[in-house]
């Protein structure tokens, strides 16, 4: 039998045979040395001392893929993304366009686009969107390009949505969701704010989904008793109950801020002072515009949606004559209806004008399918009967053919640069061609002591000739039929 030593043993007579100097280098001697009797009957590889002592990755834990795509609320954390959309249609060149703007509306949410796919069918699958094969291949992109969520360009349904995550076990999320992502990080007004936040639960709602807990049933649902009788409602059902009770307060609340705003608006009527509307396609110059008029200091950023809440400034026609000039919230093809009806009381701003200014980016590579879209929402809003003036935007950077090409189908229509400022001249002196003129012309000698009518008819009029005689103010002016009411006991005889 042989003995075995201790390690204090050990120490005690390596300290012996070595010198103190050598003491150190024999320690590291022995630590590194193998034996055949005792080292080659250990298991699995063998590690340096820094490599033991440092924090290793252990592969395959990681649940990202799978959980983040089965939370009930999910943040739109935007980073690396692949777009796909399907081609139903139109021309090739028309499905690269949109899925262009998609990629734009991406990047302006603060994603990387890696890639984009389209497929060509007669309408999207029911299932996965893009049909079971498609979205297998999908899945092959996704891996290769690091991706860590798609976008659809459309938007997709609650099954489709699920059945296309549970296959490329990533992020799934359509047009309509980047569009609210968009809109919740540029809000700034309260009023502004409340509308994202109502289009956002509208969008949500149908699209909740148990997780764990969620899908329990709760307890009661009975008569009294001991709280146990009948099945009760689930977690998932009490979360959507809240969330249309949600939904009410908020557009209570959007209801009774658009009274303060419909207060302004009447006094504006009451005043006879003109509106013109300032409506187009989101980042074709509006903001830009509407500061190269009014000076009004409004952001300008070359973003999609940069600005959402609309602003009012006073301006003057190269006449004198005062009008609002009012810009509103950007349109954006296939705009999502509940969106059309949360910003309802925004765009009300464009049925309630004198005039619009339609403005349109003349860079654009197909400028008339911009036109067309926000055509559309000025249906839904009931504008269609609002004069309007196309104001081709960007004229300096714009295509001379493109430009020539809407000139000539725009009847009314202006090319501007609202950066250079050209043309913006000549678009002052349309806007007062074309705004609403009063309807009854009057000739009155107003005494001096009642100076108050002739600063309202140059305000709320349009002063034809003014001179002024010993006996008062004789003026010439196209007013209203109040201010002409007021204006009457003035009128000369002559003129009588």
């Amino acid at each position: 039998m042989t003995s075995s030593s201790s390690p204090s043993q050990d120490a005690k007579r390596m300290a012996h045979a070595y010198p103190e100097g050598l003491r150190a280098d024999a320690l590291m001697e022995e630590d590194v040395a193998w034996s055949h009797e005792i080292d080659g009957e250990r298991d699995g590889d063998q590690f340096d001392r820094s490599e033991r002592a440092a924090l290793r990755r252990v592969a395959g834990l990681s649940t990202e893929l799978e959980d983040v795509t089965e939370v009930e609320y999910r943040q739109l954390r935007l980073e690396r993304v692949v777009l796909v959309g399907v081609w139903t249609t139109g021309t090739v060149q028309d499905a690269d366009n949109s899925l262009a703007e998609l990629a734009a509306l991406a990047e302006t949410a603060g994603a990387l686009v890696l890639d984009g796919v389209i497929q060509r069918r007669d309408k999207p699958d029911a299932a996965t969107y893009i049909g079971s094969g498609k979205a297998l291949e999908l899945r092959d992109i996704v891996l290769e390009t690091g991706a860590d969520t798609v976008i659809c360009d459309g938007e997709l349904s609650p099954g489709q949505l699920i059945q296309l995550e549970d296959v490329v076990k990533v992020k799934v999320i359509d047009r309509t969701a980047l569009i609210l992502d968009i809109f919740a990080q540029h809000a700034k007004s309260r009023e502004g704010k409340a509308q994202v936040a109502l289009a956002q639960m509208q969008y949500m709602l149908p699209r909740l989904r148990g997780w764990g807990q969620s899908l329990s049933r709760q307890m009661g649902g009975g008569r009294g008793g001991l709280a146990t009788r009948g099945p009760g409602e689930t977690k998932i059902e009490t979360d959507r109950r809240r969330i249309r009770e949600k939904m009410a307060k908020m557009r209570r609340e959007i209801a009774e801020m658009k009274t303060g705003r419909e207060i302004k608006r009447q006094e504006r009527r009451r005043n006879k002072v003109p509106s013109v509307a300032i409506a187009g396609y989101t980042n074709a110059g509006k903001s830009s515009l509407l500061n190269r008029l009014t000076g009004a200091g409004v952001l300008v950023e070359n973003a999609l949606f940069a600005t959402l809440d609309p602003t009012v400034r006073r301006a003057e026609t190269p006449s004198g004559r005062l009008y609002t000039l009012t810009d509103t919230v950007g349109f954006v093809r296939h705009l999502p209806h509940h969106l059309v009806e949360a910003f309802r009381s925004t765009m009300e701003e464009v049925g309630d004008s004198d005039l619009i200014l339609h403005v349109v980016d003349g860079s654009h590579p197909v400028p008339e399918e911009q036109l067309a879209a926000v055509r559309e929402v000025i249906r839904d809003v009931g504008a269609t009967d609002v004069p309007e003036i196309v104001v081709i935007n960007k004229a300096d950077a714009a295509d001379p053919l493109v430009l020539q090409r809407l000139l000539r189908v725009e009847k009314r229509s202006i090319a501007v640069s609202a950066r250079t400022g050209q043309g913006i001249a000549e678009l002052l002196a349309l806007i007062d061609e074309e705004l609403p003129r009063p309807s009854v012309e009057v000739e009155a000698l107003v005494p001096y002591t009642h100076g108050k009518l002739v600063a309202r008819a140059h305000t709320e009029g349009e002063v034809i000739s003014e001179e002024h005689t010993a006996e008062g103010t004789l003026l010439k002016v196209r007013v209203h039929e109040e201010l002409a009411a007021d204006l009457a006991p003035y009128t000369p005889v002559s003129a009588a």
